[in-house]
This record gives C-alpha cells, structure tokens and sequence, in this order.
C-alpha cells in the first residue's frame, strides 16, 4: 500500500465498450494521478444477458483539485450513464469496526494484536459479546465492551441493542469473530455488505456441534476456513476469502481443531483487510476480490 494519501474508486456496472476510458478520462481531466488500477470483465452467465465490468483505482489524493463530497457530485452523472454502483474512499479516514464474539477466543484475540501493531490500520469501536468473557481481556486494550446476553426469548431486544451500539459508536463494519449467534433477518438487512463472518470451510458436510470431531471421523484430508458477507441465508453470503490445509490420518482432533483456528483467524484478518482497502465488489451473490 502506497504511504502517501490516496483515494480508492470501486466499482461494477454492466459491461461495454469504453468504460475504461470514460472513467480514467474523467480522472485526467481533473489533472487526477491514478496509482493502482485493477480491472476485470465477468462474461454473462446465459445468452442475451449482459456481461459485468469491474474495477479499483487508486487516485493520488492531492493530485486532485477538490475533496471527496465535490468528487462525488461530478462523477454521479457519469456514473448514472453508465449505471454503476460505485463508491469512493480515503486512505486518510480509519474505518471503525465493531467486533461481536462469543467464548472462543483465538480470532478476537488475533484481531487485537493485528490492530494493536497497526497491521490493521482501524479504529475498533467496541467488542460486543453474548458472554462477559473477555471484559478484561478487551477493556485492558482500551476498547470498550458490551455484554448483550442473547436468549430465546429476548433475541429480538438483543439485536435491537447491537443495532444501537453500531449506529452509536458509528461503525463501519461488524466483524463475526467467532460469534456464535445467529443475526436477525433485519440486522442483516440493515447492513448489507457491512458484516463479516469467519466460519469453517466444513460446511455444509459437518453442520452443528463439534464438527472437527465429524470431520475426523469421515477422515477428511483438508480443513479450510471461509470468510463472508453476512446476509439472512445462514453462511450462503457472498464469499471474500477462503484457504485449505493438508491434514492426514495421524493428526488426531485436538490437531485438527488446533490447526482449524490457526486458518480461522488468518483468513478472517486477510478477507476484512481486502474489504476495508474496497478490494471487494459484489454484484448479486458473487465476489470479484482484486488482491
């Protein structure tokens, strides 16, 4: 990533000719410097269907003779042409993420340390969770916490709570660090894009309670782990991120389980950096992640 300012314009729209250069003209004429380009055309899935164009790029902050709010107000026409769904960045303003987990520890405590190096250039508003756990662990860091307790019976009330504490602390994005509730449809729907899971790449073989011990028992071969946007269909969201390892017979569960966390957390801290740095467009239930 590029030290000095810069803003990151993303965005898809149906694929045709010149779209590339509309864009990049636009940034020209304003005497805009881009840095990074990253482009791909996604063919059409059926006969007579449009195909989708995608893209990232980097524009050299000062370079440009207005701020964002101006940027935005003379793209819109271009990008209403071409319908695009788009949006602009700045490399200047830390998103704010706000954490939900649950007893495991392993990719909350990951998400800290990367926080805390700077590894991960954020703001973490506040660590919520269904347990009070990890009070200590979290406000030693400096970072608020928010025990929300989720029930049967008060589910609704619950999610109303994280919704609040979300708009409060301004957050741009909810990490599921191993958070093991499942969100209402209406959370999900108030944030569409702005929730992340981590889960293991099982899924759908071994659903439910323990399943590295189903694994095991099956002999499975590779243990992976997915990172996705969070939508109302339980882990069908669209995927960010994904890695496997090579397990065989002499790894017993505690290794599996050991191992499973260890990609857990890698994948979970690589797949929110792609989409904190808008290396991520989604169009439908599909991903284009530029690396």
């Amino acid at each position: 990533m590029h030290r000095e300012r810069f803003y990151t314009l993303s965005a898809s729209c149906p694929d045709r000719v010149g779209i590339v250069a509309r864009v990049s003209g636009f940034i020209a004429e304003h005497q805009g410097w881009i840095l990074e380009t990253s482009l791909h055309a996604e063919p059409p899935l059926e006969a007579g269907e449009v195909g989708r164009y995608f893209m990232r790029i980097e524009i050299k902050a000062d370079s440009l003779p207005f701020h964002l709010a101006e940027f935005r107000e003379r793209f819109r026409p271009l990008a209403e042409e071409l319908e695009m769904e788009w949006k602009i960045s700045d490399s200047a303003v830390k998103k704010r993420v706000v954490v939900l987990v649950s007893k495991q520890e392993h990719c909350l405590y990951d998400l800290l340390a990367r926080w805390q190096s700077k590894e991960l250039d954020i703001e973490i508003a506040c660590v919520v969770s269904n347990h009070d756990t990890f009070r200590g662990f979290v406000e030693w860091h400096g970072i608020p916490f928010h025990h929300v307790p989720v029930t049967a019976d008060n589910k609704s009330n619950a999610y109303a709570e994280v919704r609040r504490i979300f708009e409060e602390v301004r957050g741009d994005t909810m990490v599921l660090a191993r958070y093991m509730q499942i969100l209402s449809p209406e959370l999900c729907a108030a944030y569409p894009g702005r929730i992340i899971n981590i889960h293991h790449s099982f899924l759908p073989s071994f659903v439910g309670a323990k399943p590295y011990h189903q694994a095991y028992a099956k002999g499975v071969k590779l243990i992976g782990a997915t990172c996705h946007y969070v939508t109302a269909d339980l882990d069908q969201g669209p995927i960010i991120e994904q890695d496997v390892i090579r397990i065989d017979h002499s790894d017993a569960v505690e290794d599996m389980v050991r191992y499973g966390k260890d990609i857990e957390k890698t994948v979970l801290a690589r797949g929110l950096r792609y989409h904190l740095e808008d290396r991520v467009l989604v169009h439908g239930n599909k991903t284009i992640v530029f690396r």
